[in-house]
């Protein structure tokens, strides 16, 4: 059989390269590369998008497009005037960017627990490591499934702290019929080509509805310049621009993501029915509608069930290998970490199997045999 990846970038490329070929041949003819046209029309598309036509809200929302998902985390929380001194909750059980961004920004880490259902955020965890220093909270929407954003939305308000989402993973997923990034004070976006919405290169956004906020993110991320002073810092900002390419392409893109998501939701459903027993399968919590950036199993002698999928031709990978605490940059005082148990025994069980949109239900009941045979039931 041939071998099944554990993502086919090239398989969607291949769908969409006429559309692709002609949105980059756009920007060629243009002669402007960097935050022009097509920026303003993506971050325009992109809020659009987000803001889900039709829900109450108190104030149009914005997008600011910038250089990557990291800068997108790390220009929140410097637009939020979150630094030295302040402390940041977090999950450990992310990707190492969530952490670098904060210590980017000056700011302390501080690590916490997560459900152990959904691989999220606890609430619970995340109050009991609250000090007056803390000055904002960032629950990740990991591998596509949204955090418990009422109860961390209440903490929040109850404490006086700032809410930033990571949704780096979670592009369209839905928490009570709200779209994440649109449920804190600003919502973080990466748009890696891995991600469910993903550009050809590096890539991120921030969202949010305060006017304020977003001013000072659009003008931290070309140097602190404001759009009546180009040239003129007001503040010691940064480069971190979207070029025009990568956003004719977001553009493109943009307008699949819905059929992605559900082709993604769809693959997910057919693991959930046709992988063995043994297999501890991803839930979806009342209210919520994941998204499947990655799907992520539990099995026992992980090692060896990888090995054998790996002889079969299919692809595992690990997301993640250890936890931000257990990593070397991050053991020498620069985070606070408060107890994980739950962390600490998924890091020794998860396994991500192949999720893509163009995975075939023939290739994703492939995967479920071949796993079955691997865990010899």
């Amino acid at each position: 059989m041939s071998p099944i990846p554990i993502i086919d970038l090239h398989a969607q490329y291949s769908a969409l390269k006429p559309e692709l070929d002609a949105a980059v041949a756009r920007v060629l003819a243009s002669g402007w590369y960097i935050l022009g046209k097509e920026v303003a029309a993506f971050e325009a598309e992109f809020a659009h998008y987000l803001a889900q036509p039709g829900q109450a809200t108190t104030a149009p929302l914005t997008c600011v497009a910038v250089n990557s998902g990291t800068d997108a985390l790390h220009l929140a929380l410097r637009a939020c005037e979150i630094g030295p001194g302040d402390e940041v909750i977090t999950v450990s059980h992310t990707a190492v960017a969530t952490v670098a961004a904060i210590r980017l920004a000056g700011a302390m880490p501080v690590l916490v627990d997560i459900d152990p259902v959904t691989y999220t955020m606890s609430p619970t965890a995340a109050e009991a490591a609250i000090t007056a220093r803390t000055k904002a909270i960032i629950p990740v929407h990991l591998y596509g499934h949204p955090a418990a954003m009422d109860k961390l939305r209440a903490l929040a308000t109850r404490r006086g702290i700032l809410l930033i989402e990571d949704c780096a993973q979670a592009h369209g997923a839905r928490y009570n019929g709200q779209t994440v990034g649109t449920l804190g004070d600003l919502g973080c976006f990466s748009f890696y080509p891995t991600k469910n919405l993903g550009a050809l290169g590096d890539g991120g956004a921030v969202v949010g509805r305060d006017a304020a906020l977003m001013a000072r993110v659009r003008s931290l991320r070309e140097y602190g310049w404001t759009p009546q002073a180009r040239y003129i810092s007001q503040s010691e900002g940064m480069n971190s621009r979207l070029d025009e390419l990568q956003a004719a392409v977001l553009r493109v893109k943009l307008g699949y993501l819905n059929a992605w998501n559900e082709a993604r939701r769809h693959i997910a459903g057919l693991y959930a029915a046709h992988l063995p027993a043994a297999v501890g399968k991803p839930g979806e919590e009342a209210g919520c509608q994941h998204v499947y950036h990655l799907y992520v199993i539990r099995v026992a002698e992980r090692e060896r069930f990888r090995q054998a999928m790996q002889s079969q031709g299919v692809a595992t990978a690990l997301h993640y290998p250890a936890a931000v605490h257990q990593q070397p940059a991050y053991q020498q005082g620069n985070i606070i970490c408060h107890g994980m148990p739950h962390t600490e025994q998924l890091l020794q069980e998860i396994v991500s199997l192949p999720m893509y949109p163009q995975l075939t239900d023939d290739q994703a009941q492939l995967v479920c045999q071949v796993a079955t045979n691997a865990l010899g039931r």
